[in-house]
């Protein structure tokens, strides 16, 4: 019986032999993997209608073996396969499933969570090198965690049933990435809901948070949100713990108003029963890619253009310090009392703004007093936008990733008044709602260069890193690669943006559930408590978020990555911030100055960072196994986001004589073809190999290498798995290369 597709965890391995193609000619590729006769036809027609301009014809030769030919369009006389059908190729949707394309802010956190990947040259340095858990690259942390105790009747059934029925309903939670070519969001048409129950005798709370954080996701496959219950303590006296939930997810899928939104369709699912009435959620994802795909950027083109901060604009709230000797994420939690937070508001609001804006007043003077200089300086950090409060019907409603960091630059002038500054940061507030979909990515694209700056050289644009070298700014858009070389830095010229190297504001506003939704759940017993969030991915070094309590109080939340930012540094950081807020109400006269709000801080010490430590260049080839001297030579190319330990799997598991090596993308342009001519050497073959993005890395390779016609024998590209189904499949399509055929 036919599966209709690619079996579910299974990798494809696909095979090209790279020949001169006669005008017109077929591309000729060799499908090796679990994929029947139906099943590799079902691939094929996939392919002719989703690329209508290529000829598709399939030759099933057995199981396992098929042959596809891909004849280009007569007019554009293609000599290699474009990026789209490529993934589509490596990496099949679905049955049942829709794929939408990654952009913007989301890209960003994807391409985040698999940069530790790049490191996995088969030398056991990277993510779990034995494959045994199953994730694949850039996985370990990169989480964010809620939590929140069960108060009232609590029954584990209705629980889980409530959550599935959720799955069932939003789209968000049956999506997954894929990243073989070009970033992908995959829709599957079903999932199950994520559900374990733990112990309080087999586990702690703190080990269970650690646990989870450890164990990350596997982006390839869909469910990236899941739940863990902390049961109730045995014997269930007054005095011992109710049950807790521990809510995870991974932030390249899910904001945290997404999760709010999902939380509150959960209490309605289990408020009824456990069974959410009603069908798909609409609007959804794919609407709002629709909406996103439909804007003119004319505007925000041209806002960019004089909005984007300038090289010299400070954006570190500390001094530059050395190595903190800490690691992992630090969290810190201050809360202004309720009379606190209400002068506050009384006193923006009095100057015609919000109090959010008295946050980012603050936070502006902490950046300002950071870089120790006198006089006027232009500041920047990234403000959190919602991107529900678009002209989208309903997009109030959709889960998912929907806000984006953009970056907010003000002047601050230490003798000018307090009142100039605050409607600085309002203004530029305004200015920034009206563009929400934007994101670092696309402002990169869009920031003017100077005069002076280099053309990029033919091979750049959004391909791998490891093939074209350094790129110029990335391509907006759905087709921009998650290579090293598509955004490596901002353009030149162009000053620092919200990023790696920022920080970033937030001022969250959780959803609070229906009055008539909380009166259902407490008729039963159950009251819905807030969750709270604890220390996971910052989205950089540092995050300060604020949010009001149910007493009317201002919480603020300080995120920080301890590598960076030392503990008794962030704890300085952090009251001097909350100690600035707390004095803002007493400068009511209109001439107050910012540099006298600043004095306030005038005997504190400035607190610390960590120096920025660039990464290390890895060299152009590494040698991993010598082999025979007159064998072929394998080459694994490699490429943010191959399945972590995938590489050394495959070299443990080799037993051929071939010399094995494998290369990297931080060469200047023009070194690996040479890299690669040199390690090949007379006589032998070499076969270039990638699993994933390093596939079309490979392939991308195979095609630049111009000089030494037939040096590159075939080049075996793999879709995204596990790290042992992932080098399975490698194996199986360099078995297909090195051995004659019966």
């Amino acid at each position: 019986m036919s599966s209709q597709g690619v079996p579910r965890g299974a990798v494809l391995a696909v095979v090209h032999e790279p020949v001169a193609l006669s005008p017109g000619g077929p591309l000729v590729l060799e499908l090796r993997g679990p994929l029947g006769p139906a099943d590799a036809e079902t691939v094929a027609a996939r392919l002719a209608q989703r690329h209508r301009a290529f000829g598709v014809a399939l030759d099933s030769h057995r199981p396992g073996h098929h042959t596809l030919r891909l004849t280009p369009p007569a007019a554009g006389g293609l000599a290699a396969l474009p990026a789209d059908l490529l993934a589509d190729l490596l990496a099949p949707p679905p049955p049942g499933g829709e794929i939408l394309p990654v952009t913007g802010h989301q890209q960003t956190l994807l391409r985040a969570a698999l940069t530790p990947a790049a490191t996995s040259t088969g030398t056991g340095t990277s993510g779990s090198s034995d494959g045994s858990d199953g994730s694949d690259g850039g996985d370990g942390g990169g989480v964010e965690q809620l939590y929140w105790d069960w108060s009232g009747p609590f029954d584990v059934a209705r629980f889980a049933a409530a959550w599935q029925s959720v799955v069932d309903r939003e789209c968000v939670l049956r999506a997954c990435f894929d990243w073989v070519a070009a970033p992908r969001l995959v829709l599957h048409a079903r999932a199950e809901a994520d559900i374990a129950v733990c112990s309080p005798a087999a586990v702690t709370w703190p080990q269970l948070l650690r646990r989870d954080r450890a164990r990350g996701f596997a982006l390839h496959r869909p469910g990236l949100l899941r739940l863990t219950l902390l049961a109730a303590e045995p014997g269930g006296g007054g005095g011992a713990a109710p049950p807790r939930v521990l809510l995870t997810y991974h932030p390249a899928l899910l904001d945290e108003r997404g999760v709010h939104l999902l939380l509150r369709e959960f209490y309605r699912a289990y408020a009824a029963g456990g069974v959410l009435p009603g069908g798909e959620r609409r609007p959804d994802l794919r609407d709002h890619a629709r909406w996103l795909a439909g804007q003119d950027t004319t505007a925000a083109r041209q806002f960019w253009a004089r909005a984007v901060p300038p090289p010299r604009a400070a954006t570190r709230p500390g001094r530059p310090g050395g190595a903190t000797g800490q690691s992992g994420p630090g969290l810190l939690h201050t809360r202004l009392r309720a009379p606190e937070t209400f002068r506050l508001r009384s006193w923006a609001a009095l100057r015609g703004a919000a109090e959010s804006s008295a946050l980012h007043l603050v936070w502006a003077l902490l950046l300002y007093r950071a870089a120790g200089v006198s006089g006027p300086l232009p500041v920047s950090f990234g403000v959190q936008l919602s991107g529900r409060d678009i002209a989208l019907p309903g997009a109030a409603g959709i889960p998912g990733l929907l806000d984006s960091p953009l970056p907010m630059t003000v002047t601050v002038d230490p003798a000018a008044p307090l009142a100039s500054l605050l409607h600085q940061v309002r203004d530029a507030l305004l200015d920034l709602a009206a563009y929400p979909w934007a994101s670092t990515e696309t402002i990169r694209a869009w920031a003017p260069r100077p005069p002076a700056a280099p053309a990029p050289g033919p091979a750049a644009g959004p391909g791998p890193g490891p093939v074209a070298g350094p790129a110029a700014a990335p391509a907006a858009g759905p087709a921009a690669g998650l290579g090293p070389g598509a955004v490596a830095g901002p353009a030149a010229g162009v000053g620092p943006l919200c990023g790696a190297g920022s920080t970033l504001v937030r001022f969250d506003g959780p959803l609070v559930l229906p009055k008539v939704l909380r009166s259902e759940l407490a008729a039963q017993g159950v009251h819905a408590d807030t969750p709270r969030s604890a220390a996971g991915a910052a989205g950089g070094p540092l995050t300060l978020a604020a949010r009001h309590d149910t007493a009317g109080g201002l919480v603020l939340g300080l995120f920080y990555d301890r590598a960076q930012l030392a503990d008794e540094d962030a704890a300085a950081l952090h009251s001097q911030c909350v100690r600035l807020l707390r004095a803002l109400p007493e400068f009511r006269q209109a001439q107050a100055s910012a540099g006298q709000l600043l004095d306030l801080l005038a005997r504190a010490a400035t607190p610390r960072m960590a120096r920025p430590v660039p990464p290390v260049p890895h060299p152009a080839l590494t040698v991993l196994r010598p082999g025979h001297p007159h064998a072929d030579v394998i080459c694994l190319v490699t490429a943010p986001g191959v399945p972590a330990g995938s590489y050394d799997l495959f070299v443990r598991g080799h037993r051929g004589p071939e010399e094995i090596v494998a290369v990297h993308g931080d060469g200047a342009p023009g070194v690996l073809p040479a890299a690669l001519h040199q390690a090949s050497g007379p006589g032998r073959r070499l076969v270039l190999c990638g699993c994933g993005p390093g596939g079309r890395a490979a392939y991308e390779l195979a095609q630049r290498t111009p000089h030494a016609p037939g040096m590159v024998s075939a080049v075996v590209m793999t879709g995204i798995g596990d790290a042992a189904a992932s080098a399975s499949a490698l194996a199986r399509g360099v078995r297909s290369v090195l051995t004659p055929p019966p």
